[in-house]
């Protein structure tokens, strides 16, 4: 990749990264409300909360966020890769 592509990338791939976490927890919190759960999950130092539920949001939490996050780099990715020809990363 050349680096003028390189420090392109930069700036949208940091714009990216940021909508795609406030995505990730919108996502989240709309999943943990189908979910049956709280309208809010719990936060790790919440004492009215159990290990199981605090660990299942995180895990859920850290696996949406996963893929979110890679659906928007790969995108990203793809949209470089065409207008310019080269493969950023």
């Amino acid at each position: 990749m050349s680096k003028a592509v390189k420090i392109a990338y930069k700036p949208v791939g940091l714009l990216l990264g940021a909508g795609a976490g406030l995505a990730a927890g919108l996502i989240f919190k709309q999943v943990w409300k189908i979910a049956g759960h709280d309208d809010d999950a719990p936060h790790a130092t919440d004492p009215d909360r159990g290990w199981g539920e605090i660990l299942l949001a995180a895990a859920l939490q850290g696996a949406i966020f996963a893929i979110v996050k890679a659906a928007v780099d790969r995108t990203g990715a793809v949209g470089v890769h065409k207008a310019t020809g080269e493969w950023p990363g």
